[in-house]
C-alpha cells in the first residue's frame, strides 16, 4: 500500500511538472524549455520573453495551481460533510453564490467609481458561499435523501446564476465588460499580487484541513464512531464548512466559477489512490487538483490560440463524463 502511494504521489509530481513547462513554452509566443530555463534564472537579455514569463504565464499557472488544489480540495471537504461523493462547490450552488455576491459587490463599488481590491472580491465570494451553503444546511435539516438535496443544491445554483445574469444584463456598458471576463472562468490577468494573496488563504486552509485528517477519517465512520473517539462533532462540522467555503470563495474571487473540479477530482484521486485515508487523500487532492487545473487552463488558452475559450467548458467537456460515471455506477470503499 505504502508503495502504491509513493508511485502515485510521484507520478502527480511528474506530470504537475510536465504541465508547468508546457504552459510556460506554449502559447501566442513558443518559448523554447532551455529559453525558459534562462528566463527562470535571471537572464533578461530577451526582454520580451522575459516579460510573458514573469509577468504573463508564470502568475497565471501558479494560479491554476494554487486555485485548482483549492478547489479539488474544497470538494473532498464537501463530500466528507455530507458524507456523498457527488458533493461539491459547484453541484450544491456554493460557486454561483459567492459567483453572485461578487457581482453584487463589484457592480456597487463601480457604480461609486472605487475599484474593488483582491481582498474585498474574497470577503464578498466567502459571504455568498457560506449563504449558498447555509441554505443547503437548512434544506438538509428536513431532507433525508441525499440525491434530493443535490437536486436543490442545483436548483440553488441555477437561481444566483440567474440573477447574476439579470444584474450584468442592466448593468453599465463599463460593469458589463469586467463582470463577463471574470464570471466566464479564466485565470488570464492574474498577478504575482493575486498570487500572494490566494496562496496566503488557500495555503494555511489546505494545512489546517491536513491537521484534522484523523477526526475527519473517524467522521467518516459515522458520528457516534467519532464522538466514542473524543471528536468534538460540531466543531468538526463547522470547521469543514468554513474550510471548503474559504476555498470555493477564493477560486471563485480570483478565477471565477470554474465547474467540476470539485466534484471530479477527488473520486478520481480515490480511484487512483485506492484508499478513504484523508490523511493520503488531503494531500492528494490537492495536487490532483493542480494538475487537472493546469491541463485544462493550457487547454483553453491554445486549443483556439489567440481566441481563449473559458475554463469551465473545458473542464465540463473533461469532467462531467467522470460525475456522470460515479452517478451510474454503485459507490465502492476502498481499502
Amino acid at each position: 500500500m505504502k508503495k502504491r502511494f509513493l508511485i502515485s504521489f510521484s507520478v502527480l509530481f511528474f506530470l504537475i511538472i510536465l504541465l508547468v513547462a508546457w504552459n510556460l513554452s506554449t502559447g501566442s509566443a513558443s518559448i523554447s524549455l532551455p529559453k525558459i530555463l534562462q528566463i527562470l534564472s535571471g537572464d533578461n537579455s530577451d526582454l520580451k520573453n522575459f516579460r510573458v514569463i514573469w509577468s504573463i504565464r508564470l502568475p497565471r499557472l501558479l494560479s491554476a495551481l494554487v486555485l485548482g488544489g483549492a478547489l479539488s480540495l474544497s470538494g473532498f471537504l464537501l463530500q466528507s460533510f455530507f458524507q456523498n461523493p457527488i458533493a461539491g462547490p459547484y453541484v450544491l450552488g456554493i460557486s454561483s453564490g459567492a459567483k453572485l455576491f461578487v457581482a453584487i459587490t463589484m457592480i456597487f463599488f463601480m457604480e461609486k467609481g472605487i475599484a474593488l481590491g483582491s481582498a474585498g472580491m474574497v470577503l464578498s465570494a466567502f459571504v455568498g458561499s457560506v449563504f449558498a451553503l447555509a441554505v443547503v444546511l437548512l434544506f438538509s435539516a428536513r431532507v433525508k435523501k441525499m440525491s434530493v438535496l443535490i437536486v436543490i443544491g442545483i436548483f440553488i445554483g441555477y437561481i444566483c446564476s440567474a440573477v447574476t445574469d439579470f444584474l450584468v444584463t442592466f448593468a453599465n456598458d463599463s460593469n458589463i465588460v469586467n463582470l463577463h471576463n471574470w464570471s466566464v472562468g479564466s485565470f488570464s490577468g492574474s498577478s504575482w499580487t493575486d498570487v500572494k494573496i490566494m496562496s496566503a488563504v488557500v495555503f494555511p486552509s489546505a494545512l489546517v484541513s491536513f491537521m484534522l485528517s484523523k477526526s475527519v477519517s473517524a467522521f467518516s465512520l459515522g458520528e457516534n464512531y467519532a464522538r466514542n473517539m473524543g471528536v468534538n462533532v460540531k466543531a468538526l462540522r463547522f470547521t469543514l464548512i468554513f474550510l471548503s467555503s474559504v476555498l470555493s470563495a477564493c477560486v471563485t474571487a480570483f478565477a471565477g466559477p470554474i465547474s467540476f473540479v470539485g466534484i471530479a477530482v477527488p473520486h478520481l484521486v480515490r480511484a487512483v489512490f485506492r484508499t478513504a485515508k484523508p490523511l493520503v487523500l488531503i494531500p492528494a487532492c490537492f495536487l490532483g487538483g493542480s494538475a487537472v487545473t493546469l491541463l485544462c487552463d493550457g487547454i483553453a488558452r491554445t486549443l483556439f490560440a489567440p481566441t481563449e475559450v473559458s475554463i469551465s467548458s473545458v473542464t465540463s467537456v473533461f469532467l462531467v463524463p467522470v460525475v456522470i460515471y460515479m452517478m451510474m455506477r454503485r459507490r465502492k470503499d476502498y481499502e
